[in-house]
């Protein structure tokens, strides 16, 4: 069984950390997986920088592009992580945009995630019907399970078929807008958390995108199994560096309730 599927039979609510590879310092991705391991994040979502991060807010956009000035690409990714099983065994997942995969060479990049222990992919511009038809079999071959994402937009029969395709989690994004760290949730976006609760999807679902602390991170998970972490976290990285990781953390939720 995958180590996101195994995750996800956790008997607390899961706290998934998303950070942008080769930021702030170009060689920072292994010691800061390690690092957010060691302080109690259940998974992590390590950003593949993109030069056109259409879904992304100004932080992550900032983190991506110094990222790609500091020389960060898909080959030195990989060269970083090929050891990171020897000291982490929480999942990682890779999340960025199709077009970096596709240049890779779509085989290719599933082929060195399974060598590495990449346990899935978040790609949000690859469509549903377009990875059954032509992805879904390389990415089982290779252990990876494919992370689509719902918006309170998405229509029901939409998510349904999401659902059937998925064997992991739904990333549910609370709302339809790019990424970063806001205050709290409005009436509109509960209602939406409440109401995928009530369709009783066979897979879980992990709330993204507005999640900034401890009342977000409760909010987002009163209904939904987990919440993911990315703005916040990279402007505290900003400006704390590496040695704030742990605080950050446990501001958010304690290592002792694990």
């Amino acid at each position: 069984m995958n180590r996101i599927q195994e995750k996800l039979k956790a008997d607390h609510k899961l706290l998934s950390i998303y950070f942008t590879a080769g930021y702030p310092e170009l060689q920072d991705t292994v010691p800061i997986i390690e690092q957010l391991e060691k302080s109690g994040v259940d998974m992590i979502e390590i950003g593949l920088p993109f030069s056109d991060p259409l879904a992304d807010g100004p932080t992550i956009q900032a983190s991506s592009t110094a990222a790609l000035r500091k020389g960060m690409h898909t080959q030195l990714l990989f060269e970083q992580l090929k050891d990171i099983r020897k000291t982490v065994s929480i999942p990682l997942i890779i999340m960025g945009y199709f077009n970096p995969v596709l240049q890779y060479g779509v085989k290719e990049f599933c082929r060195e995630c399974e060598k590495i222990g990449i346990d899935g992919l978040i790609l949000p511009d690859l469509p549903l019907d377009v990875y059954q038809d032509e992805y879904e079999d390389i990415f089982k071959a290779h252990g990876l399970l494919n992370i689509f994402l719902i918006t309170p937009q998405t229509s029901v029969d939409r998510i349904k078929m999401i659902d059937e395709g998925s064997d992991g989690f739904i990333y549910m994004v609370s709302s339809a807008s790019t990424t970063g760290a806001k205050a709290g949730f409005e009436a509109k976006q509960n209602e939406y958390f409440d109401r995928i609760a009530e369709m009783r999807l066979k897979n879980p679902q992990i709330v993204g995108f507005g999640i900034s602390n401890a009342a977000t991170f409760n909010a987002a998970t009163s209904s939904a199994k987990g919440a993911i972490i990315g703005s916040a976290f990279i402007k505290m990285l900003t400006e704390e560096g590496k040695n704030g990781i742990d605080p950050f953390i446990q501001s958010i939720r304690p290592l002792s309730i694990n």
